[in-house]
Order: C-alpha cells, then structure tokens, then sequence
C-alpha cells in the first residue's frame, strides 16, 4: 500500500505570529496608521506528518504553542506561513461553540454544524435524536442558542462532535463540558474512540491519562518541536517538569 495513503495529518514549516497590541492607539496614531505592537511567535517552521490511527498526546508548558498548533490542524485559525495537508473528517473539540449561530435554535444548529464539520443530511436526521439525548436538553432543544448556559451549548456541541463519526479527533483540557454526570458519560464515549480506528491528538497535563492512551507523543517548548517519539519522549518530559519545579520558590 503507498504509505501517502496513510498520512492523516502533514505539516511543513508552519509558523504562526500574533501581533499584540499593548494601548489603544491614539487619534493621531491612527491617522498616521501607527500602532504600539509587538509581534509574538506562537510557532516556528513546524514540520510534523501522523498517520491514520495514531495516538498522538501532545505536551508542553502553558504557552508553548500547544493549542495553537491543534487550532491550526482543524482549520480554525490559518498559519502565517507554511502548508497544512489533512486526510479525512476532523472533529475539534477545542472551540466547542465555534459555528453555532446564537439566534436559531439548538435543533436548527445541529444540523446546520452537522453540515458544517462534513456529516450527510440522512447522517444527521439519523443521528440527531442521539444527539440530543446524549446533550440532556431535550426540554430546550427548540429554544434559541442564545439562551443556553454556557454548560448546555458545551454539551450540545460537544454531543454532535462525538456522533458525527471523524477520522480525526482533537481533544485539549477544555473537553469537560457539563456537570459530572456528562463528563463521566463524555470520558466513556472518549474512551471509545481510543479503542477505534481513530487519528486522535490530545493535549493534557495528566501524563498518566497520556502514558495509557497514547502510543508517541509530541513535545512542544516555545513554539517548536522539542521532541517527537515513543515514551522516550514522556519521560523526557518528566524530567524536564521537576527540574522545572526544582527551581520554583
């Protein structure tokens, strides 16, 4: 089999840059089109190919880069240059609430997210019911999005994403959305996925819930790969964490 067939996700030298602006210009600056910016580097030349069915757990201090990196794969936010290349349906469920339009109501917003993350219009009559029970609002499902709490748009969403069948699957800490009983039935169709066939890349502190699931992991430091492998990685990083810890006061 040509092994390009395999390729889930490739990247090749994605470098992402944020300007930051610390006042709100003045009258005259904006005249002069002036700005006090600086430019922050979130990623630098990252070049990264998965496969189909990999694991991928993803490491790295707050501010690494991390997140950015999961946003760019799913196509929420564009590189600033370099080239991203994905293989089949990608599920994110890192910006939950991303697509759903607060004046139609929940039922309105499932199909047309539906339609949205690639799910046929039969997938979604089918699927719907499922997804509105798994959700818990069925009471509510006809009422504006506008006038969910932020718990119940969490679990709609994040309901559809986990029904809509992807081939990639993007997970960061954000997932728990809802009270305990919604996470504990959202960790056990998670959990499905992890015995599937599934290209999954998630991001976490808990390097237990990471050593478990994952089979290579990803380290990211300051915008770039510091390293890529098996478990070697892992525990690069762990030392890397209590030496860290080692020099906090």
């Amino acid at each position: 089999m040509n092994e390009q067939k395999n390729i889930a996700i490739q990247l090749k030298k994605i470098t992402k840059k944020y300007q930051l602006q610390h006042n709100k210009p003045t009258f005259f600056e904006q005249l002069l089109q002036r700005r006090n910016t600086e430019q922050f580097l979130a990623l630098r030349e990252v070049s990264l190919t998965i496969f189909s069915g990999q694991k991928i757990g993803i490491l790295g201090s707050n501010g690494s880069g991390k997140t950015t990196l999961l946003k760019i794969i799913a196509g929420i936010t564009s590189p600033t240059s370099g080239s991203v290349v994905t293989h089949g349906k990608i599920v994110s469920l890192i910006n939950l609430e991303a697509g759903f339009h607060p004046d139609m109501t929940g039922l309105e917003n499932v199909f047309l997210n539906g339609l949205i993350i690639g799910m046929s219009k039969n997938e979604i009559e089918k699927k719907t019911p499922s997804v509105i029970h798994f959700s818990g609002i069925k009471k509510f499902i006809d009422s504006p999005f506008y006038t969910y709490s932020q718990g119940m748009k969490l679990r709609l969403s994040f309901s559809l994403g986990i029904h809509s069948d992807p081939d990639i699957l993007i997970l960061d800490e954000v997932m728990a959305a809802g009270d305990a009983e919604f996470q504990s039935k959202a960790k056990k169709k998670i959990d499905q996925f992890f015995t599937q066939k599934k290209t999954i890349l998630i991001v976490s502190h808990w390097l237990e819930f990471l050593e478990t699931y994952c089979e290579k992991y990803l380290w990211v430091n300051k915008g770039k790969i510091q390293a890529f492998g098996g478990k070697e990685v892992l525990e690069q990083y762990r030392v890397f964490q209590n030496k860290k810890s080692n020099y906090l006061p």
